[in-house]
């Protein structure tokens, strides 16, 4: 079994770290575009048209599923995707944990890239998901470009903007990959002095599994040996950035990745 991975960077490990964990002995490609990155600036259809090409050099190595490991790709890019090649691959978007979020019925607060924040895909899934439950939509800026260089001051402040302009006592949904990567900080951000830990919703095990079930594979988290790691930089085989090692989903891979 095969499963492959895209993003603009290494927003995709919090998805590839889940599919690993699921199953060890999956091959994994994982499909990055340097030269792009980041998307969130993009226009609509330059988005699409990099994500496109990153996921067609993804589809040469044959995989039995793609996740596309970006929250703004998916807002964008994931009509274009299935289109050009479902159904012979099966393609799984990443979408903002809001449904599981609300279900407590407490008040929500979605931390998003600004691109996302606002959009009507967003708007569409709070009217859909959310119904009677506050919501706050919180743009996070430069946060996901941060974790991407593992710059840990911009990160530290980053977060800290976004914790200031979310309400105490909500539930937040990380609606950027990127974010799950940071989410112990995130937590602490936000935190109340005198209440529990927030609760925190990330997509990552979410669309892993699902992307088991488009092909019919069951989880076995105590399966064989790893599998192979493949990655490619703009469709040629590389090595993962640097700064993947700074999280533990990066150091998981490790092993069986190449690294610079």
């Amino acid at each position: 079994m095969k499963i492959a991975l895209m993003d603009s960077g290494i927003g995709l490990l919090a998805a590839t770290a889940a599919v690993r964990r699921l199953r060890p002995d999956a091959d994994l490609v994982l499909s990055l575009d340097p030269a792009g990155m980041p998307w969130g600036p993009r226009t609509p259809e330059d988005l699409t048209a990099r994500a496109l090409a990153v996921a067609e050099a993804a589809a040469a190595y044959r995989p039995d599923a793609l996740i596309v490991g970006c929250n703004t790709a998916t807002v964008h890019a994931l009509t274009a995707l299935r289109a050009a090649l479902e159904p012979d691959l099966p393609v799984i978007g990443t979408v903002p944990a809001i449904k599981p979020a609300a279900a407590g019925g407490g008040p929500v607060a979605i931390w998003a890239t600004p691109a996302t924040t606002g959009s009507p895909y967003q708007q569409g899934l709070i009217r859909d998901f959310a119904g009677g439950v506050p919501v706050t939509e919180v743009p996070c800026w430069g946060l996901a470009e941060a974790v991407e260089h593992a710059d840990q001051t911009a990160i530290d402040e980053a977060v800290a903007a976004a914790a200031e302009l979310t309400p105490a006592g909500v539930t937040v949904v990380l609606g950027c990959t990127h974010y799950e990567l940071v989410a112990d900080r995130i937590r602490a951000a936000v935190r109340h002095p005198d209440g529990p830990p927030p609760a925190l919703h990330g997509s990552a095990g979410a669309v892993a599994a699902q992307a088991l079930r488009r092909i019919g594979a069951r989880p076995e988290p105590e399966g064989p040996a790893e599998g192979d790691v493949t990655v490619l930089l703009n469709g040629r085989e590389g090595v993962l950035p640097t700064p993947a090692l700074t999280y533990a989903e990066g150091r998981l891979l490790q092993q069986v990745a190449p690294v610079r």
